[in-house]
């Protein structure tokens, strides 16, 4: 299997609710849409801000088959999942996913509980156990948020022995990691980082691009910095680039998980399915103002408009 190693973005897509915490899945098709329009790939039914532990299996496979239904032949649609606790609880979702018709579901790391860290041959034996029992393309999650990283020898031995593995999420503060990484990968995979911070630098090191939450509600913005450094338009893709991670600083604008400050921003913008599920709190008046003078200050309606028909 060749990798496809174009420049891409992909969204760490919201799961619509409504107002009572039901799957809005009216919501869930627009927002979809609006995604596509943009041509960003998604990952759906994520951790955040997905809220994939708040969603039942039945809830998994039922976003999933619409991501399929409603966008599967116009963008890259994979199963993000959230963390497991075991090989067998991966395999499940790997499973799940399969069946769902998604294009490629996403590894993530081990989170033992309790403060547990797996060795790293328990870590290399769950990650083959999941990857071999994948009828699917693989992308294997590294993200700091778990308490560890993969080492690169790691990195670069699955990267070896799995055709079907096409890519893998790093997402770290780290630049040096992210180096070592790249070189373990050695083009055999293609390389996101999570989040716009370090979209650029991943860009200028040969990964083929980022992962955000902002491109829920900026999604065309998302897409521009990757359009335009493929046209060599270093100009419009540092602007781009700025909206992005002045989005990212405000999500302390609403206080907890990212799913907060996102769904607060979709609904300042007018759009459904901006309900949570507990244990969030429901967003205050106040929080959706504070999104709502964010956005008005970088003026993302006007750039996602003016984007859209340019």
């Amino acid at each position: 299997m060749t990798p496809d190693l174009r420049p891409s973005t992909f969204c760490c897509s919201v799961t619509p609710f409504a107002s009572d915490g039901s799957l809005d899945e009216e919501a869930l098709r627009a927002h979809l849409h609006r995604l596509a329009d943009a041509g960003v790939g998604v990952y759906v039914a994520g951790s955040s801000p997905g809220e994939g532990y708040a969603l039942s299996r039945d809830e998994l496979r039922r976003c999933l088959e619409i991501a399929v239904r409603e966008i599967g032949d116009r963008v890259p649609v994979r199963a993000m999942g959230v963390e497991p606790r075991s090989a067998s609880q991966m395999v499940d979702f790997v499973r799940l996913a399969a069946d769902a018709g998604v294009h490629a579901v996403q590894l993530y790391s081990l989170d033992l509980g309790h403060g547990g860290r797996p060795g790293a041959e328990t870590l290399e034996r769950y990650f083959r156990t999941a990857i071999e029992a994948a009828p699917i393309p693989c992308v294997v999650s590294s993200h700091h948020f778990g308490g560890y990283v993969l080492e690169p020898e790691l990195v670069a031995s699955l990267a070896h022995d799995y055709e079907h593995l096409i890519g893998f999420n790093v997402t770290s503060p780290e630049i040096p990691y992210l180096v070592r990484v790249l070189d373990a990968v050695d083009g055999r995979a293609a390389v996101h980082v999570g989040g716009p911070m370090h979209a650029l630098t991943a860009l200028a090191l040969g990964a083929q691009g980022f992962l955000s939450s902002e491109s829920n509600y900026a999604p065309r913005t998302a897409q521009r910095v990757i359009e335009r450094w493929v046209a060599g338009d270093h100009p419009a893709v540092f602007s781009a680039w700025a909206v992005l991670v002045r989005l990212m600083t405000g999500m302390g604008d609403v206080p907890g998980m990212s799913v907060r400050t996102v769904k607060a921003m979709l609904g300042a913008l007018g759009y459904a399915g901006t309900g949570l599920r507990g244990p969030h709190l429901p967003l205050s008046d106040e929080e959706r103002a504070r999104a709502g003078k964010r956005l008005a200050s970088l003026g993302i309606r006007e750039l996602e408009a003016r984007l859209a028909q340019a």
